[in-house]
């Protein structure tokens, strides 16, 4: 592969990714029809919604925004025209990170070069990728930077993972977890928390070396739960489940483009690299996963363990000044009601517990997650 050119990016511009999930609307079983739907869109979107690896998902990414409020209107058009013609064909779409109750054995890999290549490198470990998430892309200025955030940002993944946690469910059973989502992805050989790296030279090291030996296809085969991205000149967070609504979508991201933007002013300043110990992120991560928003993280400069209310508060006050300076003082605010909950897994255990019925829990959440 050789040498990797990071596209840098002299402002903090956004971009979001989200997978949502096909419903059938009279059975709520997951549907493969995502190449059916895609067509079916009108001409000039175009290239705008994605297939994944699942037929069962369809990926949302907006342009290049320079707000949260930009995103937020970008993400809702496309949402709406995608909501319309999948309930033209018979469908609506679930806004979570997996489904209550469809098993990943009845589901359908997209027909493409790459993909079956993946199914043939990684087989059950590709197959049972029937999950979803939230992506968000923040423009940084060199190679360099982008991984020093990586490793800067490291601290924080746990708290956003439980913020977002939407995967109670696993094949019709409730796992016992929040997000079960984020150990499916950790089954991957290149997923989970990334490994340590001090500078670009030895991250595109590293990919070449995957590559070469053949470990991965291709860089694409990287699903770190935050990375550099050098085409887009961006870090590139990936830890968190798919919430269950665009208000949350708004919050988690201006919550991570602030992160990025603080910690990118810390490293221009000059500021002391505080190693955290990695076994202290991965047990805040645990932690995330199986009790979501009721967990205690670990505070990795004191040692306390910590609420994540009180984790979330402590900070949308540290970031105030950094949201103003950004235009989303508004959508990073928010973070503390996502944070008092109740959490999107949390919202589809009480409909079930209610209901008796996980076909009840999808059309509830479905009809909630109903934008136009």
């Amino acid at each position: 592969m050789g040498k990797l050119h990071f596209n840098g990016n002299d402002s903090k511009t956004i971009g979001v990714e989200i997978e949502l999930a096909l419903v059938d609307a009279q059975t709520f079983a997951l549907a493969n029809r995502s190449d059916e739907l895609i067509n079916r869109l009108p001409p000039e979107f175009a290239g705008q919604y994605k297939p994944e690896l699942m037929q069962n998902c369809v990926e949302i990414n907006t342009g290049v925004c320079e707000t949260v409020a930009q995103v937020r209107q970008d993400l809702a058009g496309k949402t709406k025209v995608l909501e319309s013609t999948a309930e033209a064909l018979g469908m609506r779409l679930w806004w979570g990170s997996t489904h209550p109750f469809s098993h990943w054995r009845d589901q359908v890999i997209t027909p493409t070069e790459r993909y079956q290549n993946l199914v043939v490198l990684l087989e059950e470990m590709a197959r049972r990728m029937a999950t979803f998430g939230l992506h968000v892309h923040i423009g940084v200025d060199s190679g360099d930077k982008a991984v020093m955030i990586c490793d800067r940002i490291m601290q924080h993944l746990p708290t956003l993972l439980a913020l977002s946690c939407s995967s109670p469910y696993w094949e019709d059973r409730d796992t016992g977890l929040h997000s079960h989502r984020s150990k499916i992805m950790e089954g991957l050989p290149t997923a989970g928390l990334p490994t340590l790296m001090r500078n670009w030279s030895e991250y595109v090291w590293l990919v070449n070396h995957m590559i070469e030996t053949g470990f991965i296809n291709s860089i694409r085969e990287i699903w770190w739960d935050v990375r550099p991205h050098h085409n887009f000149g961006t870090v590139e967070v990936r830890v968190c489940d798919m919430p269950g609504s665009m208000d949350d979508v708004c919050a988690l991201s201006a919550l991570i483009q602030c992160l990025v933007k603080q910690l990118s002013d810390e490293i221009d300043e000059g500021t002391y690299q505080f190693d955290c110990h990695p076994m202290m992120v991965q047990q805040n991560k645990w932690r995330a996963a199986r009790y979501g928003i009721d967990a205690g993280l670990v505070n990795t400069y004191s040692y306390e363990v910590q609420p994540v209310v009180e984790v979330a508060d402590s900070l949308a006050t540290w970031l105030k000044p950094i949201a103003q300076e950004l235009g989303c003082e508004d959508e990073l605010a928010e973070i503390s009601r996502v944070a008092r909950g109740p959490s999107w897994a949390q919202r589809q255990r009480d409909l079930f517990e209610l209901s008796g019925d996980k076909k009840e829990v999808v059309r509830v959440l479905t009809d909630q997650s109903r934008l136009a």
